[in-house]
């Protein structure tokens, strides 16, 4: 994709915005972010983190798909920018993804922080990410270090590695064969302190 292809996310987010009456600085507040990193996002200066884009959608109450206009999506391969990815993740939820799905077809989300994600599935109707989450040594799922939160629920299984689960106020240390589920409006955030990568499959169901 070129960055002609990649939809005008920032331009979106300030029309929803100002639809609903809502400030840069409400916005800011209660996404948990600087008034500044939002009018970036808004003209197109800087790129939301997955967990901003979640929290802003969230906040505003549209979902994720409704910031792209591209509908005819392809994927996403080998190193995208976040941007290019983002685009090609926001899938119709009308198109099917699978029912076989080999390593070399899955779209695939590449974030700054650390954090691959791979999307194994889609099935037409229902409104669950399924997929396969790779954290690289130092990844984290929020590249300011803070916790994120956003709607709906999620169930995680480890397959290697290790990973630090902080929950509101508690921490977890989630090892192969351990599993977590929680509601995302739980303040939260993943992190690979170890030397290897982490890797489990992810379900997100969204309440949106």
């Amino acid at each position: 994709m070129s960055p002609a292809d990649v939809p005008p996310v920032g331009a979106r987010i300030r029309q929803a915005r100002q639809e609903r009456g809502v400030s840069l600085r409400g916005l800011a507040r209660e996404v948990g972010v600087s008034a500044s990193l939002v009018s970036q996002i808004e003209t197109g200066k800087s790129q939301p983190s997955v967990s901003t884009l979640y929290a802003i959608t969230t906040v505003l109450n549209i979902s994720v798909e409704a910031l792209f206009e591209q509908r005819d999506t392809v994927a996403a391969t080998g190193s995208a920018l976040v941007a290019h990815a983002l685009a090609a993740f926001a899938a119709d939820p009308a198109r099917r993804i699978g029912p076989l799905i080999t390593p070399g077809e899955r779209e695939v989300l590449e974030l700054d922080s650390g954090v691959v994600w791979e999307r194994l599935g889609h099935v037409p109707g229902t409104d669950v990410d399924f997929l396969l989450v790779t954290y690289r040594p130092g990844g984290s799922s929020s590249t300011s270090g803070g916790l994120m939160r956003h709607a709906g629920t999620e169930y995680g299984y480890l397959i290697s590695g290790e990973l630090t689960l902080t929950l509101g106020f508690e921490t977890h240390t989630l090892r192969p064969g351990g599993a977590v589920c929680f509601e995302s409006t739980t303040p939260h955030r993943y992190c690979n302190d170890g030397e290897e990568p982490a890797i489990g499959v992810w379900f997100v169901f969204s309440d949106t």
